[in-house]
């Protein structure tokens, strides 16, 4: 994963002071949670009617995800990045699907989805 990829799309979610002393490993880790809190956000405010947020916040969220594809390293990375490469771009289709059909289902999905592949990036630094 290119660590300066992940910096520049976390500057782009929050908190900059943690990102400083981050390792690549934590990066990545942050990227994760900002997508996740970003999918939240997005669903209270589906069930809110809040329109306009709803679109912002699910823009944030495929940047995040937009972000953790660009850090994928495909040459070195092999079948495992080629495979997370391709879950990306399905996480991005599906979040503009509940952006456009205004349905929480393709948000539910892209969160598990993401709290899986966190999971196992998590276990990494372990």
């Amino acid at each position: 994963m290119n660590a300066m990829v992940a910096m520049r799309q976390y500057q782009n979610v929050s908190t900059q002071a943690q990102a400083v002393d981050a390792s690549p490993h934590r990066l990545i880790q942050m990227l994760f949670e900002g997508g996740l809190t970003r999918l939240a956000q997005a669903r209270g405010a589906m069930e809110r009617n809040q329109t306009e947020l709803k679109g912002e916040l699910i823009g944030k969220a495929i940047g995040i995800v937009g972000g953790l594809r660009d850090g994928l390293d495909l040459q070195q990375g092999g079948e495992l990045a080629a495979n997370l490469d391709s879950l990306y771009q399905y996480m991005v289709a599906r979040l503009l699907e509940a952006n456009v059909k205004n349905e929480l289902a393709p948000l539910d999905e892209v969160s598990g989805l993401l709290r899986d592949v966190k999971s196992g990036w998590d276990a990494i630094g372990q």
